[in-house]
């Protein structure tokens, strides 16, 4: 009687020991650390490492230890000291092309590391920095895209010899007057099979001596092209925050047209607000086949129809006229040729850039077409960078391929540097706030304040009232404190104010089961029953009142997480993880406790309850 099966006991013991395992990262400090990523977001060379590793042995800079993953590289130092002296060596070393940002690396041991062990990330709240919550202007996102589709039916028009009044965007749709009904059907057949122009519903229209096709977009089309531009809006987000040096910046979507930008450790809002404005487009320009780019380097000699750029360390000289711009570009994705089964970007331009594009090409085919990325810096200086050199193998015009490129993953940053040049439609900026690092010191201290003492008075209340048994509840809200850590570790959760407010309350929810629990025991003995039949009869009858007060605060939880904003994301997540810790910590492993001292064989005349 009131005994577990041996699989129980292993399933509590394993469990506790896994809980205990991942909050152990918890414990261990921070090292100072240099974090190196390239500022385009490519893979970092394999030279790069010992270039450094060289510049920082020169100025006699020791650090402990290196680690590299894909377009990462982190360097931890012994002290404060020798990190700020090391990110001006490591700046001058590696030069524009790479962000060199001061970092708090964790320092878990590598043991735990291996099997994926890492502490909380604390919030804006508590570590300092800047928060913005920014709206996307979806109404002008929609109308871009309908003005693409008015390019593109005029295009499909001109090729034709089909001559029209007017194509114009009207409220949500579009409007193409002809002259003749021949040339309205003949504009319909088009459109129809037309692939550039999937997504339209058509319709005829006669007025008078005009013939009319009205279209509107369909709305999954529309969505979908919402989505789009919310994305690229991120991604150009996270390459502007680079410039910052932000070590861990929070960029996430949030609901349908929201953007939540949060960055630790950043005090200036002026400077974060330049950057996250900047503006950036691409271009495709032409290179110069004549003239060598080297001898132009060597002698300062440069043709005055081009201009000298550097790609991968290597002069190139590209002509000044512009083929197409990033503002022409619809799309881009990272695949692979079906030919030669190499990486490659499939680009789809608009009917200006595609026409232009195909006159381009057809005349230069063998010959060299780069993409310059040009951003404007909030100092008003212009960096003008070129990320891709290629062939032109064949005329193309609408769709065409970039090849030639290292990897997958250098394809599918060059694909989201083409997508995001620039901000793909207007964001606003209708939340912001600061955070200093001093009052995120006092958060921190508050917060671990307030964990302390609530959990001390629940200990000191458990054990004086419920004696033994409050003893083992305090036991269990120790392990249920343990297995909460470990599952907001494990999970990458980010610690808030709210958040450490989830847990201050889950401390107190923890022991209400137990509470429950030890009440019905009390109420049986004084009916009469033995101590064991109590202690089953309290474990059984309590589980249904327990069970219905938890699954009621975990659908409010749920809901607060679903609705709310990140604050309350933050304490819905605390709040229903720790219920669900303590459904098991207050049920079976108070049971299991219980059961090992009172349960099995043993004759009990008396519990100490």
């Amino acid at each position: 009687m009131n005994q577990y099966s041996v699989w129980k006991y292993l399933l509590i013991v394993v469990i506790v020991v896994l809980g205990v395992t991942y909050a152990l990262p918890n414990l261990y400090g921070e090292d100072p650390a240099l974090q190196i990523t390239s500022s385009r977001g490519f893979e970092l060379p394999d030279e790069l490492a010992v270039n450094i590793d060289d510049a920082l042995l020169v100025e006699k800079i020791s650090f402990s230890s290196r680690e590299q993953q894909g377009n990462r590289m982190l360097y931890r130092f012994h002290n404060t000291e020798d990190q700020i002296k090391a990110a001006d060596v490591v700046r001058a070393a590696v030069g524009d092309q790479f962000v060199v940002a001061l970092n708090l690396a964790h320092a878990t041991p590598d043991g735990l590391r291996a099997i994926g062990g890492k502490p909380m990330t604390l919030g804006l709240d508590l570590q300092g920095g800047v928060h913005f919550l920014m709206q996307v202007d979806m109404d002008t996102a929609r109308g871009q895209q309908l003005d693409r589709f008015v390019d593109d039916i005029r295009a499909v028009l001109r090729d034709e010899g089909i001559r029209y009044v007017s194509v114009r965007h009207e409220g949500n749709g579009l409007l193409a007057m002809l002259r003749s009904a021949e040339d309205r059907d003949r504009t319909m057949n088009l459109l129809r099979t037309d692939q550039s122009l999937q997504g339209l519903n058509l319709t005829e229209l006669a007025a008078g001596e005009t013939f009319g096709i009205s279209a509107t977009v369909q709305e999954q089309q529309l969505l979908a092209l919402q989505q789009t531009a919310l994305k690229q809006n991120i991604t150009t987000l996270r390459n502007r925050v680079n410039e910052l040096g932000v070590a861990e910046p929070v960029i996430q979507q949030q609901g349908a047209d929201r953007v939540v930008v949060q960055l630790p450790g950043v005090q200036d809002t002026v400077a974060a607000k330049k950057i996250i404005g900047a503006t950036a487009t691409l271009e495709y320009r032409a290179v110069d086949e004549t003239n060598d780019a080297f001898t132009a380097l060597q002698t300062g000699r440069i043709p005055p129809e081009s201009r000298l750029y550097t790609y991968e360390g290597n002069p190139v000289l590209l002509k000044k006229r512009l083929i197409v711009s990033g503002d022409q570009l619809i799309g881009a994705s990272a695949s692979f040729d079906q030919q030669s089964g190499q990486p490659s970007v499939s680009v789809t331009l608009d009917g200006v850039g595609s026409k232009r594009m195909l006159d381009f090409t057809r005349d230069n085919v063998g010959n060299g077409m780069a993409v310059v990325y040009i951003e404007q810096k909030p100092n008003g200086r212009k960096i003008e960078d070129v990320i891709s050199v290629a062939t032109v193998r064949e005329p193309f015009g609408k769709r065409f391929q970039t090849t030639g490129l290292g990897s997958i993953n250098e394809a599918s940053q060059l694909s989201l540097l083409l997508r995001a040049g620039a901000l793909a439609a207007p964001m606003e900026i209708v939340e912001e706030r600061t955070v200093g690092p001093s009052l995120g010191a006092d958060n921190v201290a508050q917060g671990f304040k307030s964990v302390v003492i609530g959990f001390s008075l629940v200990l000191v209340f458990m054990a004086l009232y419920y004696r033994v048994f409050g003893l083992v509840a305090n036991l269990a809200l120790f392990a249920n404190l343990v297995l909460l850590v470990s599952l907001l570790s494990m999970l990458g959760a980010t610690l808030t104010m709210p958040g450490i407010a989830g847990i201050v309350l889950t401390i107190g929810m923890a022991v209400d089961a137990n509470v429950l629990i030890f009440e019905r025991i009390r109420e049986e003995i004084r009916n009469g029953n033995t101590p064991q039949a109590s202690i089953r009869a309290g474990y059984e009858k309590a589980f249904s009142t327990i069970a219905d007060a938890n699954i009621t605060t975990l659908i409010a939880a749920f809901v607060l997480f679903l609705f709310g904003t990140g604050p309350i994301k933050g304490f819905a997540v605390t709040l229903s993880l720790g219920i669900i810790t303590s459904m098991f910590t207050a049920i079976m492993g108070t049971r299991a406790v219980v059961n090992l001292i009172y349960g099995g064989n043993k004759r009990v005349r008396k519990l100490t309850i």
